[in-house]
């Protein structure tokens, strides 16, 4: 497997103006600076825009106003590549290169990869799939009820025998993994200590995601989970491409 455990950064900027500030600070030193750390396999980013928006749904507030989506995947021995991680944290901030601590709001959380899936067109692996080029993504983010109970057994067998592989059939679909919690700071709860309360599921596009959502709209319809899970984030998100951050100036959609 690619990595044993995986983290995910839901940042939202309530200061519209700031933006471009945002991208030139992820693009030119956060995200090289963390991809040079020898514990991380890989990292990406991730933009929802005004469009992008339009095209979600989802039952969390908080979630529901991300602008971005960043996650990185940590390699073997974990502790230590998170350790290293995190201390690169302390000491950018220290180093005064934290420019968004006053305003950006994140809600953040530490996954465990669980599978990936790859379309029969796709000559790569799954552990390959991360770094293939993307024009978009789709990302759900589910709360359980009840993490480990029978029902929710089935449900996560409905999805890797029936859902994910209908999905991997849609248009512009190259592949999938999800993925469970460890501890989250998002959600209608605040179960840090529940292992598996929050499931992400990323889809990796190299078609438009408008595409994807017209075909998934032609799905079978899916059984009643709503005792089971809560989906809390259901939204695609866009490639971010160097130095063009226009998308909340009146920018691109979700054609990608």
């Amino acid at each position: 497997m690619l990595a044993r455990k995986s983290f995910f950064s839901f940042v939202e900027l309530p200061d519209p103006s700031r933006h471009h500030e945002y991208n030139e600070y992820h693009q030119l030193d956060h995200r090289p600076s963390n991809l040079a750390l020898p514990g991380v396999v890989w990292g990406d980013r991730w933009v929802r825009t005004p469009e992008c928006a339009a095209a979600s749904t989802g039952a969390d507030d908080r979630l529901m106003a991300t602008h971005y989506v960043a996650m990185y995947w940590f390699a073997d021995p974990v502790e230590r590549s998170v350790q290293e991680w995190q201390e690169l944290g302390e000491r950018a901030f220290q180093w005064g290169r934290k420019p968004d601590t006053e305003w950006s709001r994140r809600k953040v959380g530490s996954f465990v990869p669980l599978k990936g899936y790859v379309t029969e067109r796709v000559r790569v692996s799954e552990d390959v799939l991360p770094f293939r080029p993307v024009r978009g993504m789709h990302i759900t983010v589910s709360e359980m009820a009840e993490p480990h109970r029978g029902a929710t057994e089935e449900v996560y067998r409905w999805y890797d025998r029936v859902r994910i592989p209908e999905l991997l059939g849609c248009r512009g679909v190259a592949g999938a993994w999800t993925f469970y919690s460890e501890w989250s700071t998002f959600g209608a709860k605040d179960d840090r200590d529940i292992v598996g309360r929050h499931r992400i599921t990323l889809l990796y596009l190299d078609g438009r995601p408008d595409d994807f959502l017209a075909d998934r709209s032609g799905l079978p319809s899916a059984p009643d989970r709503a005792a089971v899970e809560t989906v809390l984030l259901d939204s695609p998100l866009l490639a971010i491409e160097p130095w063009k951050w226009d998308w909340f100036d009146g920018g691109s959609g979700t054609g990608g």
